[in-house]
């Protein structure tokens, strides 16, 4: 048999993704006429959300794209939304200066709406007095990161913000789930390693901790969670976990795959390097690459790509480790991502979100953050 190499276009994956998302397929119906709304998105530019993009122009909207994390745009679907008409400024690996340059046009565009991964075009409306302009023309937003609805708590916000982060399916679906399974599938698909008599370490027992430690214990890993609040430690106990409250020197001599899933920066750092065993590997699931001090960890010796995504770096005394695709979340910059069933329903509360600040109650309701109600994506289902 002829070996098939993977050169499927975005429109062809756009058509296969199409053919097995019934609920986005079906909330696309839903969604209200757009006309006048100016969406900015700030999002993971993937081939998942393509069509949702693509859904909201066909109804009327004006929409503005930018990458939510530097390192997981795919440049095709980049070019396919250009094509149909999105302005958009981004692309794969592009500089932080140009990274920040593109949440400064999306604020210079001026939005009437934001669908956020992150909040930095939020974050960056109410960075200064001089933003008030731009900030009076928002309606309203939706917030996809529980990294975001972090950062807009921080904030006097002007405009009602829906965090559908901790939405039940997204929460249950996603986040609990699929980000756990989809990162050792991309863990193995890139190393062709299994699991099997590794020390996994998983750092931080939130929704998405709790995911990778129970998909690697699937794979065959032997697990080990590191956790520092109690109130999630002990529930980590109770699931039968080894458990630390640190990166302890002999848990880093021990640990072969060690992931960071916390929200939170520089969790391994250079700190750590001296203890960290030989071979081991470091990947971060968390919305951001911060998670890893992955210059830090690259400042420590000579480094070379050994396979697509995964950097060697050898340290002191000749030990090797090896960063995956230079701490980006992996699931993503090194995979793809959820299963597309799976984010069909993802997507599917995405659409209900939109009606909801665009044609539903989400402009009536206050400035600040507010949970997306049940009522607002239920009928998506």
């Amino acid at each position: 048999m002829q070996k098939v190499e993977n050169t499927v276009s975005c429109e062809e994956e756009l058509e296969w993704i199409s053919k097995h998302s019934p609920r986005t397929t079906a909330g696309i119906e839903k969604l209200p006429d757009l006309k006048g709304c100016r969406i900015a998105c700030s999002v993971h530019i993937d081939v998942k959300l393509v069509g949702f993009i693509k859904a909201l122009m066909a109804r009327g909207a004006e929409v503005f794209v930018i990458g939510c994390n530097r390192n997981t745009t795919q440049d095709d679907c980049v070019a396919v939304l250009k094509s149909a008409g999105a302005e958009a400024y981004a692309w794969r690996d592009m500089p932080e200066e140009e990274y920040q340059a593109g949440i400064q046009k999306a604020v210079e565009w001026g939005p009437t709406h934001l669908c956020e991964m992150g909040a930095d075009i939020s974050n960056a409306l109410h960075s200064s007095p001089a933003m008030e302009p731009a900030r009076k023309k928002v309606v309203a937003a939706l917030e996809a990161t529980g990294s975001g609805i972090t950062k807009l708590q921080g904030l006097d916000l002007s405009y009602p913000v829906f965090n559908w982060d901790d939405v039940v399916v997204k929460e249950c679906l996603h986040n609990r789930y699929m980000v756990g399974l989809s990162t050792w599938v991309t863990f193995m698909t890139r190393t062709n390693l299994s699991l099997h008599e590794k020390t996994v370490v998983v750092v931080g027992y939130g929704l998405v901790g709790q995911g990778l430690a129970d998909a690697a214990k699937a794979f065959g890993g032997c697990v080990v969670v590191v956790e520092r609040d109690p109130g999630r430690i002990i529930p980590a106990r109770f699931a039968g976990w080894r458990t630390s409250s640190d990166l302890s020197p002999s848990l880093l001599a021990e640990a072969d795959v060690i992931v960071t899933a916390t929200g939170a920066s520089n969790v391994v750092g250079a700190p750590h390097l001296a203890h960290l065993k030989h071979q081991c590997f470091l990947l971060n699931v968390g919305h951001r690459a911060s998670e890893i001090d992955v210059s830090a960890i690259y400042a420590a010796g000579p480094r070379r790509v050994v396979r697509p995504y995964i950097t060697e770096v050898t340290l002191a005394g000749g030990r090797e480790i090896y960063v995956v695709s230079d701490g980006s979340m992996a699931n993503l910059a090194a995979g793809t991502g959820d299963s597309i069933n799976a984010f069909d329903t993802v997507v599917a509360v995405m659409l209900g979100g939109v009606r909801h600040i665009t044609a539903g109650k989400g402009p009536e309701s206050a400035a600040g953050v507010h949970l997306l109600p049940q009522e607002a994506w239920a009928d998506f289902m």
